[in-house]
């Protein structure tokens, strides 16, 4: 019996009809109920005063967590064949979405951005299910063109040439912080298929250049940068959301002040139940709330991985592309959120995965673990008929 087969020898008994990971469903769980409490406590004070309802904003994030675990289930439901089997659609679904947000009266402006679409009762920020989208099919490519990926540098650039076009979009919108996580999870993704390291460091440097020189021509992104910089030479303007985030993580100390006794979310802190949620998070429960959402974090990048190496191990290597993209994705995005919120990084207009206010990143965000679910059941399932067949020629 081989190695890899063995590795899912452990389980006895008869399969059960769906297989799920008691780890990433657990760590899901308990941060879907973190944020919907911090939700409740961040906005409780800004939709009392817009719409004269403290649980405005609360009661529609518990109507996105429903639509979001429907979505989950319908994609733990579908077999991953079909997404790789449809990628070269996927991508061009993705491209019309971006382009589609940037047509003067179908795009939705929001404080200067053009990022959603106006879809009934919700605004929704067509860049969650593009990158979606596109990372789908870098996953189909590095499966299709292996070979040509690992040898041959024209190979390697075609698909980063995808991504370059969709930051392009993403930027025109503006969103940095999308276009940015976009391109590293696409490298993630295409190192993992083989990629050689000295291909890698083209669009590496190039993209920072290119990022660089965005930054120093645009004098809102300048103004930003500067303020991230030392946001207390000008802690009434450019560096005022900062500050407060600061001095909410600061006034946190080791426990926290306690649920619901947050200062800075009066007012203070814009954007509190949204970009800002982690703040109140370090502020209400202190440094021992941070490391147990960070650690909650961990503990669900680290299951994507170890879900996309049994899946490599099982000859399955879309499956382990597609979960290493979502495992990458997700550790990214959390970083760089957490990151903007300590001041650590400029600010990006990142949502915190599965803790902030926000439909979209809500619907997206667990439709991709219902994914990342039926890859660990197809796993376990092939895994197991390795073993069965193995038996029956011993």
């Amino acid at each position: 019996m081989s190695t890899a087969t063995m590795t899912y020898a452990r389980s006895t008994g008869h399969p059960r009809r769906l297989v799920l990971d008691s780890w990433v469903t657990g760590a899901v769980a308990a941060l879907l109920l973190i944020g919907l409490v911090m939700v409740a406590s961040a906005s409780i004070g800004v939709s009392d005063r817009e719409s004269g309802q403290p649980f405005f904003y609360f009661e529609r994030q518990l109507i996105y967590v429903g639509m979001g675990l429907l979505a989950a289930i319908v994609a733990i439901a579908i077999p991953t064949s079909v997404w790789e089997k449809y990628s070269i659609y996927l991508l061009g679904g993705a491209f019309l979405l971006l382009l589609l947000v940037l047509v003067p009266g179908v795009g939705h402006e929001v404080n200067g951005s053009r990022r959603w679409v106006r879809l009934g009762f919700m605004n929704f920020q067509v860049s969650e299910l593009a990158r979606v989208m596109l990372l789908t099919y870098i996953a189909s490519y590095a499966v299709r063109r292996a070979d040509e990926l690992s040898s041959d540098f024209k190979g390697f650039m075609k698909p980063v040439a995808v991504l370059v076009a969709a930051a392009v979009l993403l930027l025109a919108e503006p969103d940095f912080g999308a276009a940015t996580v976009l391109m590293a999870t696409g490298l993630v993704v295409l190192f993992l298929a083989g990629a050689r390291l000295h291909h890698l460091a083209v669009p590496i440097v190039l993209g920072v250049g290119a990022m660089g020189a965005l930054a120093v021509t645009s004098a809102y992104r300048l103004r930003r940068l500067t303020a991230f910089r030392n946001p207390w030479d000008d802690p009434f303007d450019s560096g005022f959301q900062l500050v407060q985030s600061l001095i909410a993580i600061g006034r946190g100390e080791w426990f926290g002040v306690g649920l619901g006794s947050s200062v800075q979310k009066l007012f203070y802190l814009p954007e509190a139940h949204t970009d800002f949620v982690f703040a109140v998070i370090a502020e209400e429960f202190g440094f021992v709330g941070v490391v147990v959402v960070v650690g909650l974090f961990a503990v669900l990048v680290g299951r994507a991985l170890a879900i996309s190496r049994n899946a490599a191990d099982a000859g399955l290597t879309f499956q382990s592309y597609l979960a290493a993209a979502i495992g990458a994705w997700l550790g990214l995005q959390a970083f760089v959120n957490i990151g903007v919120n300590m001041g650590l990084l400029p600010t990006k207009g990142l949502t915190l995965p599965l803790l902030s206010y926000g439909g979209s990143s809500m619907l997206v965000t667990l439709g991709w673990i219902g994914v990342l679910l039926r890859i660990h059941h197809e796993t376990q399932m092939t895994g197991r008929s390795a073993v069965a067949r193995e038996a029956r020629r011993e």
